[in-house]
């Protein structure tokens, strides 16, 4: 499947839960917004989205810092 990975096209496997492209990203357990297909998602809702062919994917990653 193809998908827009902020704003880049990336290959991967097969559609798969949203969760599981975190964790392949790296951004498992970290607090993250996302963005799909143009509706952001509530933290609660990343774990039911399903990531498919042709998805646009944005993900914003928080940090702090002083």
């Amino acid at each position: 499947m193809t998908i827009i990975l902020n704003g880049e096209k990336r290959g991967f496997d097969c559609p798969m839960p949203l969760p599981s492209l975190l964790e392949k990203l790296g951004l498992a357990g970290r607090p993250v917004v996302v963005e799909h297909n143009q509706s952001a998602l509530l933290p609660r809702e990343i774990e039911s989205a399903l990531v498919a062919d042709g998805d646009v994917i944005e993900i914003v990653q928080i940090t702090a810092g002083g």
